[in-house]
């Protein structure tokens, strides 16, 4: 017997998670969206998984470049991660990355400037699961910023986390 889809839906967003903007390069330039499904594999190599679904408009980009960074938030990225989110049917990429400063690591793929983490990342492996993929990601460049403040995803909403 299984869980119908609703049901998961509705336990899951009792589930708090980290609120992370995936962005990515290829030959249709930067391309991102936004994700909670985000979590460290091991650190030995020192690997992330980072969930997509397969209808993201991001999603081709990684797959076609093997590339993508994780930027974790904090809630000063609020409007950021809506539009990476296509609040409001955002779906131009350019409009996206508009209004906040970027830069590249070691892949090429575009980290938000202030985030408080960026993981500069090569996709060694993806698992296909229903409608989603997973990408396992091995961590080629880390950097940090000193923020006592993150974002968690919790009751389908965004909240701000100070420490």
């Amino acid at each position: 017997m299984r869980v119908d889809s609703k049901s998961f839906r509705s336990g899951m967003a009792r589930l708090a998670a980290g609120v992370n903007i995936i962005t990515s390069t290829g030959a249709g330039g930067w391309c991102g969206f936004t994700a909670s499904a985000v979590c460290s594999v091991t650190d030995d190599p020192p690997t992330l998984l980072v969930c997509a679904n397969r209808g993201s408009q991001s999603y081709d980009t990684i797959r076609e470049s093997g590339i993508l960074c994780v930027n974790a938030i904090a809630g000063r990225h609020e409007e950021l991660s809506m539009r990476f989110a296509g609040a409001n049917g955002i779906k131009d990429m350019a409009a996206r990355f508009a209004g906040a400063e970027w830069t590249t690591m070691v892949t090429g793929a575009p980290a938000l400037a202030d985030a408080n983490v960026s993981f500069d990342c090569h996709v060694v492996r993806n698992v296909e699961v229903g409608t989603h993929d997973t990408f396992f990601c091995e961590v080629v460049a880390v950097r940090e910023a000193r923020s006592s403040e993150g974002m968690v995803y919790f009751g389908r909403k965004f909240h701000r986390v100070i420490v």
